[in-house]
């Protein structure tokens, strides 16, 4: 049986307004991004639904988190009532805006999970955040190109240089070049685990060294830049402040989605290039670590929040409204209390 629910618990209605026209931003200003990432979504599904071969895709996205449930929770510490997602749908488009940024806070969250167990068995252990280039290319030529750097990275990973690395996780962005319509800029972001004798003596590879590696691994000279830093903590303390940055960096979206909405052309003809290609992989200590073919609606709704926090089973609904482009009251969708 279901039943509305009463917005009081969480905001009070505001007066004069029938609660089933309130945006979920009244009831949750932390739920924000929910409309950014939606608004974003539906601009990426009017492109794909105008190209022939992608209307499956667009068809899905329009779809994609039409209705959010949440849950009422209280915050151990304030004793406020707030909202958590407990039900939605995904398309899991790889372009999808929303999809791409629940993944992330997926993969994140994963990667805390495991921290604790790595940093018990590798307690000295530190890491690196590594971007690897190549010089841009025609957006038509993007395939070859990640297929190359594929490549490049496998001959890396077995190089004597890389042999004391403990373990890796290794993710493609791809960003549309300002300068020159049509034109890709694919690269790699890469966090290693390295023991603490990396840093003395023989094993230390310093930035120099890295580029002339990546040239040689990639049998092209013409490569002029990588990025090699140390993780250092930016808050004495929380000595994760750095990991934590550095991880939401490397784990983040594949394809910007201001680059997907800003060239549409560029976009279709990128989504072409990169069909079932695997933009992540992982070695070592870390290859199991966020375990990136686990992707049920339950893992992308859990998301930035893994901690259990029980409610009394009821649930809040909020739909998508296209032509305002903000989530709001769907009291049809409220389910009671169990």
């Amino acid at each position: 049986m279901e039943r509305s629910i009463a917005p009081s618990c969480v905001n009070s209605t505001p007066s004069g307004v029938n609660s089933k026209d309130i945006p979920l931003t009244d009831y949750s200003a932390r739920d924000k991004p929910w409309d950014e990432h939606r608004s974003q979504a539906q601009d990426v599904m009017m492109i794909y639904d105008r190209a022939e071969q992608f209307e499956r895709y667009a068809e899905r996205i329009s779809h994609c988190s039409g209705v959010l449930r949440f849950g009422q929770v209280i915050d151990q510490e304030t004793g406020e009532i707030g909202l958590k997602l407990r039900e939605a749908q995904f398309c899991r488009v790889r372009n999808c805006p929303v999809c791409q940024w629940r993944r992330s806070l997926m993969w994140q969250a994963r990667f805390y999970q495991a921290l604790p167990r790595l940093e018990k068995e590798h307690p000295k252990a530190r890491w690196i955040f590594l971007t690897l280039t190549v010089p841009n290319c025609p957006v038509n030529e993007l395939r070859a190109t990640l297929q190359e750097m594929g490549k490049g990275w496998q001959r890396l990973t077995q190089r004597k240089e890389f042999k004391p690395v403990l373990g890796f996780i290794r993710t493609t962005e791809v960003t549309a070049e300002k300068k020159r319509p049509g034109y890709a800029h694919p690269h790699f972001h890469a966090l290693l685990l390295v023991p603490p004798s990396w840093f003395n003596g023989k094993n230390y590879i310093n930035h120099a060294q890295w580029l002339e590696l990546w040239r040689s691994c990639m049998r092209d000279d013409s490569i002029m830049s990588v990025d090699v830093r140390t993780v250092k903590s930016l808050n004495k303390d929380d000595p994760k402040t750095g990991l934590q940055r550095a991880a939401a960096e490397t784990l983040k979206y594949s394809v910007k989605p201001d680059d997907m909405i800003n060239n549409p052309d560029w976009f279709l003809a990128m989504t072409e290039q990169v069909h079932k290609l695997r933009f992540m992989a992982t070695g070592g200590v870390l290859k199991d670590v966020l375990r990136q073919d686990e992707e049920s609606d339950q893992d992308l709704i859990i998301g930035d929040d893994v901690a259990e926090q029980p409610d009394d089973g009821a649930r809040l609904a909020f739909s998508w409204r296209p032509s305002d482009r903000r989530y709001r009251r769907f009291e049809r969708g409220d389910k009671a209390a169990d």
